[in-house]
């Protein structure tokens, strides 16, 4: 009787194991097709409905191949089988499956997805070495190498996209070549203007740039003294903004926005050139030296192809700026100059001591999730005087967005962030005696301070008091030539600069 019971068992066991051998493998199969179903080109396509997604691609390098192969959806968005392929298709096919319910893709920035930020965390560097296992093909050309080389040099920084960003989608507006075309201007109708504004006071001006259509406006800024920096109880402050000093600063001449495109390519247009000489490196001969060489043709689209016009200019590095200012003095016969850290906020603040130049305190205007983030973007009073990451579309914009500051400046706080000429410390202030008079802080350093946040900044970034720095080797991180150029940036499209001028004998001072 006991035997029996076991021999029953026994077959009973080997039934369940039998079934559950035959339904693992029936799960196995269908696992596996459905897998295989949900990676299609045409499955992808049923969530990701933006129109051009799809019409890019086929116009893309790795649609119509040499070899006549075409490159899948997954084979770049998931990492290859057996690198994570399952973990990161779960992933993103709950995000995907999440937006195709819950978000409406009419509402998503398409143009910010594309961006080298956001697409690294959906393009896998695996894939592209997958595909592309020998880097140096017969075929490759010398600036291929080159940046090649570079890039098995620098492999744990670098994605492969930092470089070859629009090959999975063409765009026709992304350049990956010296652009030297750039800078040239169509036939508009306007005046040249023959001299420079001659200023005998100090009051507000409009300075004309000779031998070009182009002016700007020029903000006399009264002198006075304020407190540098922000108090400990300062919502999002950080440590390298204190110790508060009490800061005297002398009258001078502010520009009201950012240097526009229009302004920079007159400087770009008057002096730019390839090879030539400059006034700090290489040799020239005599009737040189007087002239001020520009930059060279940029590697890309240096605006983004964002617009150019009253956008502030962006992407070029702080020599650019310092050469654009010494320019500028040369053909106006005033002394035009990158604002000192000290001038810069002084300017910013306008008179008040407060986070911003208006009501609102940092966490007020902070990103609080999707009902905050609704309410961020559409009553904050912040929208009135910032572009910054909630209401930016991630990327620069016209100054006429935004309101200006007590003292008449635009988007001095937000848009594009700011060089200005002083060396950057983190303890630049416990050096600063209270009471100073015009500081230009250390005398030395590796990077120079920027100020005033940017499109991409949250509301802390975008203070009064916040402060920044350059990251001179990072910005260029990803340009392909050899050396690398000291005039644009490749990997830094956030920073530019506004003008000051001096109030001297040059303009009206006695």
């Amino acid at each position: 009787m006991f035997s029996r019971l076991i021999l029953y068992l026994k077959k009973k066991i080997l039934i369940v194991i039998f079934i559950g051998f035959v339904l693992g493998i029936m799960v196995t199969i269908y696992s596996h097709k459905a897998i295989d179903a949900t990676s299609t080109d045409q499955f992808c396509k049923t969530c990701h409905t933006h129109p051009h997604v799809f019409d890019s691609w086929r116009l893309s390098a790795h649609y119509d191949t040499k070899s006549g192969v075409h490159i899948q959806c997954v084979e770049c968005h998931l990492p290859p089988k057996g690198q994570g392929y399952l973990v990161e298709k779960a992933k993103l096919g709950l995000k995907d499956i999440y937006g195709f319910l819950f978000k409406d893709s009419a509402d998503f920035n398409w143009e910010a997805k594309s961006t080298l930020e956001q697409a690294q965390h959906f393009v896998f560097k695996e894939s592209c070495i997958n595909c592309h296992i020998n880097l140096f093909p017969l075929t490759l050309k010398k600036e291929g190498q080159d940046a090649h080389l570079y890039y098995t040099q620098n492999e744990e920084e670098l994605r492969c996209i930092n470089c070859h960003l629009h090959v999975g989608h063409y765009d026709p507006n992304a350049l990956h070549a010296k652009n030297v075309d750039f800078g040239s201007t169509g036939g508009e109708n306007k005046d040249v203007y023959t001299a420079a504004t001659v200023v005998e006071n100090h009051e507000n001006f409009v300075e004309t740039i000779p031998n070009t259509t182009v002016s700007f406006n020029m903000v006399a800024i009264p002198g006075g003294s304020f407190k540098m920096g922000s108090p400990g109880d300062e919502q999002m402050r950080n440590d390298n903004e204190g110790p508060v000093k009490e800061v005297a600063i002398s009258p001078f001449f502010m520009a009201e926005v950012e240097v526009t495109w229009d302004e920079f390519l007159a400087f770009y247009s008057a002096t730019a050139g390839e090879g030539r000489s400059t006034d700090t490196e290489g040799s020239r001969t005599e009737s040189e030296v007087d002239a001020i060489t520009g930059p060279t043709p940029p590697y890309g689209q240096p605006d983004q192809n964002w617009g150019l016009g009253a956008r502030p200019a962006i992407t070029m590095s702080y020599y650019s700026a310092e050469t654009y200012c010494k320019w500028l003095s040369k053909v106006t016969g005033k002394t035009y100059r990158l604002p000192t850290e000290a001038e810069w906020e002084y300017a910013c603040r306008g008179g008040t001591s407060s986070p911003y130049f208006f009501e609102g305190n940092p966490k007020d205007f902070r990103e609080k999730g999707v009902l905050g983030r609704i309410i961020s973007k559409e009553n904050n009073t912040i929208n009135e005087f910032i572009i910054f990451r909630e209401n930016s579309d991630s990327k620069t914009q016209e100054p006429d967005k935004v309101k200006a500051n007590p003292f008449g400046l635009k988007n001095m706080l937000g848009n594009a962030a700011e060089y200005c000429s002083d060396w950057y410390a983190p303890d630049s202030y416990s050096h600063l005696a209270d009471g100073s008079k015009d500081p230009k802080g250390p005398t030395s350093g590796e990077e120079h301070v920027i100020r005033g946040g940017s499109f991409k900044s949250d509301a802390g970034s975008v203070r009064c008091a916040s402060r920044d720095y350059t990251r001179t080797e990072a910005w260029l991180k990803t340009d392909p030539q050899i050396p690398k150029s000291k005039w644009w940036l490749s990997d830094c499209n956030y920073v530019s600069f506004r003008v000051v001028c001096e109030f001297d004998d040059k303009t009206g001072k006695n």
